[in-house]
């Protein structure tokens, strides 16, 4: 059963269904003028009975018809009203995250897994409780770059976050490039609630920008920085390869970090320091920033409903069935002449 053309995209495009009964008149006119065989003695052949091809034949034309119908459909794009309607009056906060990718947060002392994926675990879910919050990620080590722009396409923005490995960058902590890279994607923002979370597991060692300069220009543009220390410091366990079978090495290894500083970028510009020595720890960080900001209206009046498109079954209907019609047309039901 299709859906209403309320439930349609584009339903002009359905007006390409007039082709269905046009194609159908073609189809039975061109079978009405084939050429038939001539044979002297028909009535030999009258008496062998009608084989399988001589009833398929004339599904060929419908293969035709029937994709040409699905595909209309498709253009048309159904989609399908989600139960959930967003509402466009509410409040929300726009949020840039830091995330460091340095090759010390793959230390183990979140074993069984390391800094970087439990980081990423308890973003997505972060990510996953948001609903007008737009959500901007940046992402550094020796240097600092902007992975993904403010936005609220949560699902875009946990695939990003998916993808996420250490040593891709030139390997570092650039804690003061990475918040004015941040600072940068917020500047032009409306939002009243503007605000950068930084989540490292160690000291500035890079970049041009030191992180005071960073911490002043974001108390210039009333922007709170949110400080969270991944990691519990001293020795920890470190990857140092892998052994005959295959299984990592770990080796405790000091990992230098800087809790003063994150408390100083975090009292500089009215922002607050948290250490996450745990998953529920940085869990409850992140959570604590949320509980500690004003909201701010980011869109004005009305509300709008989510939809899903529905056009793919239709698109692949429409490419099989055409597929199959050549299959057919050339082997199995091949006409001759």
């Amino acid at each position: 059963m299709l859906p209403d053309l309320s439930d349609f995209h584009s339903p002009h495009f359905l007006w390409g269904l007039l082709l269905v009964p046009v194609l159908l008149g073609w189809a039975w006119r061109e079978r009405r003028a084939r050429a038939a065989l001539r044979f002297s003695a028909a009535h030999v052949l009258a008496r062998q009975g009608r084989g399988l091809r001589t009833y398929l034949l004339p599904l060929l034309p419908l293969l035709r018809v029937f994709a040409v119908a699905a595909a209309v459909i498709a253009l048309a794009r159904p989609q399908s009203r989600d139960t959930r309607v967003r509402d466009l009056s509410v409040e929300g906060i726009d949020i840039v995250v830091a995330l460091d990718l340095s090759t010390s947060m793959e230390a183990g002392d979140f074993r069984p897994q390391n800094r970087l994926h439990v980081a990423k675990e308890v973003l997505a879910e972060f990510i996953s409780n948001r609903v007008n919050d737009r959500i901007g990620l940046v992402v550094f080590a020796g240097a600092a770059y902007t992975q993904a722009p403010l936005t609220l396409d949560y699902g875009v923005l946990k695939e990003v976050l998916r993808q996420l490995r250490t040593r891709v960058l030139e390997d570092g902590t650039a804690i003061g490039d990475a918040l004015a890279t941040a600072l940068n994607r917020l500047r032009d923002s409306e939002a009243k609630s503007r605000v950068v979370v930084l989540i490292t597991d160690g000291d500035n060692n890079a970049g041009k920008i030191s992180p005071i300069d960073s911490a002043g220009m974001a108390k210039s543009l009333n922007i709170p920085i949110y400080t969270i220390l991944v990691g519990k410091g001293g020795k920890v366990p470190f990857p140092q390869g892998t052994d005959l079978f295959g299984n990592t090495v770990w080796r405790e290894t000091e990992i230098p970090i800087n809790p003063e500083l994150l408390q100083d970028i975090a009292d500089a510009t009215g922002g607050e320091y948290y250490r996450a020595t745990d998953p529920e720890g940085l869990k409850q960080g992140l959570q604590s920033v949320l509980d500690s900001l004003e909201r701010s209206k980011l869109m004005e009046g009305g509300a709008s409903a989510n939809y899903r498109e529905n056009y793919h079954p239709f698109l692949l209907l429409a490419f099989g069935l055409a597929a199959l019609e050549l299959l057919l047309r050339s082997t199995f039901l091949r006409v001759f002449p």
